[in-house]
């Protein structure tokens, strides 16, 4: 018996009967053989981790363009803690880690530079429409690997294309097949809720006496105290059970967070007029590649007879961190001093 083969039998015989098992993967879009040593979603894990859009989330917006204190969260940061978050649950739950951890790490390898503002930029310019979740998917199946993919399983792909709740009620509607991708779903909220509230009271946009006080009240005064709070209500709701819940109590009040960061912090004065400047960036960039398809790699033009040069530019810019956007919009658009060029 295998390595791989030893830790397929610990899951049949220790995990919950509704956790995914590796050995009863869906497969993958390619066949490969098998690792004697990793199983299915342990490699899935260790493609994502090792490829250079991993890489680049390090230097992405997470809510502060480009931000040079040394303590804001990037992309990178949020998501090692929805991958720490999303772990604690699945643990507790008997749920598969590795799934959980691939699906995690793997979630926003798709979102643009500039946070959510590129998003909306690009969902306005590309015909059908643009989301980081689906660009995810995107990148892992098309993008990565020189054009080639990563070939992920059915269920790594399926946990990364439906990870993301927008502005709306949890848990919602279209939810991952596996309960890890819905475990990730809810530790991306978690994440995304703590830390951007601490980032913002750090930004000086908010302070701690600004939070809703009931919130405050049902989960607690620190982030560290409501990521407990808030990561045990779930554990407590979905313990046994087929599906991925929050208790009420808790889930209101996360809800109403929620609610506050997009009226208090994601719209405040300051933060949308760095998100204007970020707009027109992104938008000269698109319009200049446009016009300039042989500057885009070649793995990327590839794919212009199938998917059409809106799509193939999209890809490129989705694909640029904050500090590639701005040095190349740099370069393109903005005078060099003489004897410099």
């Amino acid at each position: 018996m295998t390595i791989r083969e030893r830790q397929e039998q610990f899951e049949r015989e220790h995990l919950s009967p509704y956790a995914a098992l590796s050995a009863e993967s869906r497969g993958r879009l390619r066949p490969i053989s098998e690792c004697e040593v990793r199983t299915a979603f342990q490699r899935d894990r260790d493609r994502i981790i090792h490829r250079k859009a991993f890489r680049r989330l390090k230097d992405k917006t997470q809510v502060f363009l480009a931000p040079r204190g040394d303590h804001y969260r990037t992309r990178l940061t949020h998501t090692l803690e929805v991958s720490q978050i999303a772990r604690t649950i699945a643990r507790a739950l008997r749920l598969n880690e590795d799934l959980t951890e691939a699906i995690a790490l793997g979630h926003d390898l798709g979102h643009t530079p500039f946070g959510h503002a590129g998003e909306a930029v690009l969902n306005r310019l590309v015909p059908g429409g643009f989301t980081h979740a689906e660009q995810s998917l995107r990148v892992v199946d098309l993008l990565e690997n020189e054009g080639e993919g990563l070939n992920l399983t059915f269920e790594t792909r399926d946990g990364i294309l439906k990870h993301s709740k927008g502005r709306g009620r949890l848990p919602g509607e279209d939810l991952p097949s596996t309960l890890e991708g819905q475990v990730v779903r809810f530790a991306d909220v978690i994440a995304y809720v703590n830390h951007d509230l601490d980032d913002a009271i750090r930004a000086e946009v908010i302070t701690e006496a600004d939070l809703p006080p009931r919130a405050v009240k049902i989960l607690g005064e620190t982030r560290a105290k409501r990521i407990d709070t808030m990561v045990k209500a779930v554990i407590r709701a979905s313990t046994d059970r087929p599906f991925i819940s929050m208790e009420e109590e808790v889930l209101e009040a996360t809800e109403e967070l929620r609610e506050f960061l997009y009226e208090r912090v994601y719209t405040h004065p300051r933060v949308m007029a760095q998100i204007r400047k970020a707009e027109h960036i992104l938008e000269e960039l698109f319009n200049y590649y446009l016009n300039h398809l042989e500057e885009i790699p070649d793995y990327m033009r590839r794919n212009l007879e199938r998917d059409g040069p809106h799509r193939v530019v999209c890809d490129f810019i989705a694909g640029m961190s904050d500090r590639y956007a701005l040095d190349t919009y740099a370069r393109l658009f903005l005078p060099e001093p003489w004897g410099l060029m």
